[in-house]
C-alpha cells in the first residue's frame, strides 16, 4: 500500500524552497558588467562607512556621558557599542544569526500511516550549538535544538556490521521515561570503518573575514580564527605522506595562501606555516571563496581518491556573487563529480546555521561545529576518519510499523529531514551521507495496542536502511523488531539526551519531562559516564540548565496531546 504523509512531504519542500530563499538572501548577485576591481572597492568604500559610523557613534556617547545625558528607554540607543566580542552577548532574534524553523511531527495512527521515512546523517552541530548558549546563560533558542542532532552526538556501543556490510541495525525496546503508559523504541545504526585507500586531496577553505577576529567565550585572548587554526593543525596532525592540501581563504577577496602540498614531515610545516600567517579583516565573500576552493580541489583531484573541500566559517557572509539556482546546482555537480563539502561552524553572535546546512546537504557532506578547543580535537582527531571518509551515501530510513500491536508513534527528531515513499523508494534520491566507524540513533514513542494479545508474535515492525556503499552500489540493512528487545545503558543514556531536548524545546509532547528527572536518571548511570568524558559534560550541561531556572516547568503548561 502506499501511503504518503502530505504534511512531511511539505515540510521537506517548504524547508527546500526556504534554503534556496536563504542562499538567494546571503549570496547577491552583482551584475556581470563590474569587473573584480570594482566590486573591490565598493566592498572596501562600504567598510569605511562602517568603521566611520561607528566612530561617529563612539564619539556621540561619549560626549553624551560626560554631559550627563541620559538615554531615553525605548529610543534604540541603549545598546551597547560593538567591541569586536560580539559572541559574547547573542541575540538569537537578531537577523544576522538564524535557524530552520522546526516543525515539530505530532503521533501518527499506524492504521492511516503505518510507516515514517526520512533521510539520515550523523550532523552534529546542534548539540554544540545548544551546548554554547547554555555555557553563556543564554535562552536556547527553541529551533536551535535539534533533538537527532543531540542524540547523535554521543558514541554508542551498537553492533558492527557483518562482514562486507556498509551499516549495521539493532533496536532496543523500554519504558517511555516521560511518560509511563508509553514505550520507547531505539534504533541504533552503525557505520563500517573505511578502508583507506587511495590518495587525498583536501581544500581548507577559511574564512578570514572581520567577524572572526571575534572572541571565543570561555578563552581570554583566543579569537574564531585562532580556534579554527587549532582545529586545522589537529586535521593536519592526522594526515599521511599521500595526503594532499591546499589552503583557501575569503574575506573582501580571495587568495590561495597555499598550492597543493603533500602532507609528508616537510610538507606539514609549510601547511601549519601558512595557517599561523592567516589574519582576520575585511567583509565575507563566501560564493568566490567556495568557487576557488572547488578550482583547487579541480586541479589537484586525486582519482579514485577522496577529494573534499573543508569550509571553516562564523557563516558571516555578507559579500558574493551568484544566483540561487547556479550555486546549489554549482555544489551539486561537484558533489556528483566526486568532491564533497563539509562545513565546520565556529563563534556566536552572527552564524547562518540554516545556511550552513544547506551548504553541507547540497554538498554531500557534513556538518559540525566547534566552540571549544576539545571540540576540534573530538572533529578533527578522535572523529578525522568520519569526517574525511564516507561509508554510506544518501542514507535513508523506512519504519513500518505493525498496527495489531502499535496503535500510534511519533518519530523524535529528524524533522526537516522528512521524505516520501517515493523518495525512499528511488535509488536517485539526494539524501544524507553517514562517515566511517560512526553511530545514528533514530528513536520513537509508541502507544502500544491495548487490544494487542499479549502473546503476540506478529512483532512490532520493520525497519529498512536504504544507502550505495563506497563502490557506489545500492544496499539495503533491514531489521524485524520482535518487542522482546531490551534496553542498554547506551538507550538509557540516549533517552535522558532526548528527554533534555524535549525540555528545552518546551515540546508540546513532553508528558513529565524535566531537567530534574534527567539529573537523577544520570545519577543512576555514574560508572557508565565515567567512561566517556563528553558524556560527563552532557551531565554538566544538564545541571547548568537546571541550575539558571530558565527551563522549569510551569504549572500552567499544557498537557501532552492525547495520542
Amino acid at each position: 500500500m502506499r501511503i504518503v504523509r502530505n504534511s512531511a512531504f511539505d515540510l521537506l519542500r517548504r524547508r527546500k524552497i526556504r534554503a534556496e530563499e536563504d542562499i538567494d538572501d546571503f549570496f547577491h548577485l552583482t551584475d556581470e558588467r563590474y569587473d573584480a576591481r570594482r566590486v573591490e572597492q565598493a566592498v572596501l568604500l562600504e567598510d569605511a562607512v562602517k568603521r566611520f559610523v561607528t566612530i561617529l557613534g563612539c564619539v556621540v556617547l561619549t560626549v553624551a556621558l560626560f554631559c550627563g545625558c541620559g538615554v531615553a528607554p525605548d529610543s534604540g540607543m541603549g545598546e551597547d557599542v560593538p567591541d569586536g566580542s560580539s559572541d559574547l552577548t547573542w541575540d538569537t532574534d537578531g537577523e544576522n544569526y538564524e535557524y530552520d524553523s522546526i516543525a515539530e511531527q505530532g503521533f501518527c495512527d499506524v492504521r492511516e500511516t503505518p510507516s515514517s521515512y526520512f533521510s539520515l546523517d550523523r550532523n552534529t552541530a546542534g548539540y554544540s550549538f545548544v551546548r554554547a548558549q547554555i555555557r553563556q546563560n543564554l535562552p536556547v533558542a527553541a529551533d536551535s535544538v535539534r533533538l537527532e542532532e543531540l542524540v547523535n552526538y554521543f558514541d554508542y556501543d551498537y553492533p558492527l556490521p557483518e562482514q562486507g556490510e556498509g551499516i549495521g541495525v539493532s533496536a532496543y525496546l523500554s519504558d517511555c521515561p516521560w511518560n509511563e503508559e508509553h514505550k520507547l523504541m531505539t534504533v541504533g545504526i552503525r557505520t563500517a570503518e573505511a578502508v583507506v585507500g587511495g590518495d587525498a586531496n583536501y581544500v581548507l577553505l577559511i574564512d578570514v573575514s572581520g567577524s572572526m577576529g571575534g572572541s571565543v567565550y570561555g578563552y581570554e585572548g583566543m579569537s574564531r580564527l585562532e580556534l579554527v587554526k587549532y582545529g586545522a593543525n589537529k586535521l593536519v596532525d592526522g594526515l599521511g605522506d599521500s595526503d594532499r592540501v591546499s589552503i583557501v581563504t575569503y574575506a573582501s577577496g580571495v587568495e590561495t595562501v597555499l598550492e597543493s602540498t603533500a602532507a609528508t614531515k616537510e610538507g606539514k610545516t609549510k601547511i601549519r606555516s601558512a595557517l599561523s600567517r592567516l589574519a582576520s579583516y575585511g567583509s565575507t565573500s563566501g560564493a568566490d571563496g567556495l568557487q576557488r576552493a572547488y578550482e583547487q580541489a579541480e586541479a589537484h583531484k586525486a582519482e579514485n581518491g577522496n577529494n573534499r573541500v573543508i569550509m571553516l566559517t562564523d557563516g558571516d557572509f555578507n559579500v558574493g556573487i551568484s544566483d540561487t539556482e547556479e550555486l546549489t546546482e554549482f555544489i551539486q555537480d561537484k558533489a556528483k563529480s566526486g568532491i564533497a563539502l563539509s562545513v565546520v561552524g565556529v563563534g556566536l553572535g552572527n552564524t547562518r546555521d540554516d545556511l550552513m546546512q544547506a551548504l553541507a546537504l547540497n554538498g554531500n557532506g557534513n556538518y559540525s561545529y566547534i566552540d571549544t578547543q576539545l571540540e576540534a580535537e573530538k572533529v578533527f582527531t578522535e572523529e578525522l576518519a568520519g569526517t574525511l571518509y564516507t561509508v554510506a551515501y544518501d542514507a535513508k530510513a523506512g519504519v513500518t510499523f505493525n498496527a495489531d500491536t502499535v496503535s500510534s508513534y511519533r518519530l523524535l527528531g529528524y524533522d526537516m529531514k522528512l521524505i516520501s515513499e517515493d523518495d525512499f523508494n528511488n535509488p536517485e534520491t539526494d539524501t544524507g551521507e553517514i562517515g566511517s566507524n560512526l553511530c545514528v540513533t533514530v528513536m520513537y514513542e509508541l502507544v502500544p495496542n491495548a487490544s494487542s494479545p499479549k502473546n503476540t508474535e506478529s512483532g512490532l515492525a520493520n525497519i529498512a536502511v536504504r544507502y550505495r556503499d563506497t563502490a557506489q552500489q545500492d544496499r539495503e540493512a533491514a531489521l524485524a523488531v520482535t518487542g522482546g528487545e531490551s534496553e542498554t545503558e547506551d538507550t538509557q543514556f540516549a533517552s535522558c539526551v532526548a528527554e533534555f531536548a524535549l525540555v528545552l524545546r518546551q515540546s508540546k509532547y513532553r508528558g513529565s519531562a524535566s531537567l530534574e528527572n534527567v539529573l537523577a536518571r544520570l545519577n543512576g548511570l555514574e560508572s557508565y559516564l565515567a567512561q566517556d568524558e563528553y558524556k560527563q559534560e552532557f551531565k554538566q550541561i544538564v545541571s547548568l540548565a537546571e541550575e539558571s531556572g530558565l527551563y522549569d516547568v510551569l504549572s500552567d503548561q499544557e498537557d501532552m496531546p492525547v495520542a
